[in-house]
């Protein structure tokens, strides 16, 4: 196997985890977030400090990355909020439907023309997350609050998408989380107004927990995933992105025993969606081949 592949599943086996870190976490998932962001920032502008990588953007820019950066920190909110509320298992199945919101979305954004096939399993998958849902109404909270999260993480990768072309990758993690930060920060009193936490300071194994979720799941995993994608196919990161859910619900299976609380329908939901996914990923295969075939 390549070593940028292995770089890739390492990367995404470490997206993956970041579901059961945020359970193992006693914080609420405001100041989970916060915590997460402000550690991940601090540490990525003394690492690129001392790689002499630190540069300056202008403010229109800063403020253009840094509202992007406020969409990810809402998305991580969500994605958390909807671990409390349910748990890892139902979080990250509504998370496997951002690769076919995204092929969704896209082409409003981008002005393309919709792809039927792509709504069709886009309903497909719909028809997986209603049959999770009304087997585990006890979890209904933490659905409503995933299929937000996910709408977050979709536009956060198309926002990305327009800009990216115009800065390096480093420039815009640089400015990305840290103005996701401070965008978070300014939102807080409001969101402790509405969800007034009962602890705000980590404590024990959390700070430990949030390390690993600052540098590990957030700053390696974007180092492991830039050299990638340098060296693997856009299909392949797409395809190899898939498994992020499956790693973490294995591991949210395996740490806590989460396949007792739910129901079997979850599984048959579960497997629409991941075929669905799959349907996706080998029509983006075919048509890589009929262009190919075409020059």
């Amino acid at each position: 196997m390549k070593p940028a592949l292995i770089r890739l599943h390492i990367a995404v086996f470490l997206w993956g985890f970041t579901g059961v870190l945020g359970r193992s976490i006693d914080l609420n998932e405001g100041w989970l977030v916060w915590w997460r962001m402000l550690l991940a920032s601090v540490s990525l502008v003394i690492l690129f400090g001392f790689q002499q990588k630190l540069h300056r953007v202008a403010w229109k820019d800063f403020f253009k990355i840094a509202f992007i950066g406020t969409l990810l920190a809402i998305h991580w909110l969500l994605f958390y909020g909807s671990i409390k509320y349910s748990n890892v298992s139902i979080a990250l199945t509504c998370l496997s439907t951002a690769g076919l919101l995204s092929a969704l979305a896209e082409p409003l954004f981008f002005r393309r023309k919709i792809n039927f096939f792509e709504v069709l399993l886009g309903l497909f998958a719909l028809g997986g997350i209603a049959i999770i849902y009304y087997s585990n109404l006890h979890f209904s909270v933490g659905i409503y609050i995933g299929l937000l999260s996910t709408l977050f993480t979709v536009l956060v990768s198309i926002l990305n998408k327009s800009i990216v072309r115009g800065y390096m990758p480093e420039t815009i993690i640089l400015y990305q989380l840290p103005g996701g930060f401070i965008g978070l920060t300014l939102l807080m009193p409001l969101y402790e107004q509405l969800f007034p936490a009962v602890k705000h300071l980590p404590h024990g194994y959390d700070w430990l927990w949030l390390f690993v979720l600052s540098w590990l799941c957030t700053i390696l995993t974007f180092f492991l995933y830039i050299k990638a994608l340098q060296k693997v196919s856009a299909f392949t990161i797409n395809l190899t992105l898939t498994l992020e859910p499956v790693y973490g619900i294995l591991l949210a299976f395996v740490l806590y025993q989460e396949n007792e609380s739910l129901s079997s329908y979850f599984y048959i939901g579960f497997f629409l969606i991941l075929a669905a996914v799959v349907l996706q990923m080998y029509n983006l295969m075919k048509n890589r081949k009929a262009a190919g075939q075409c020059h």
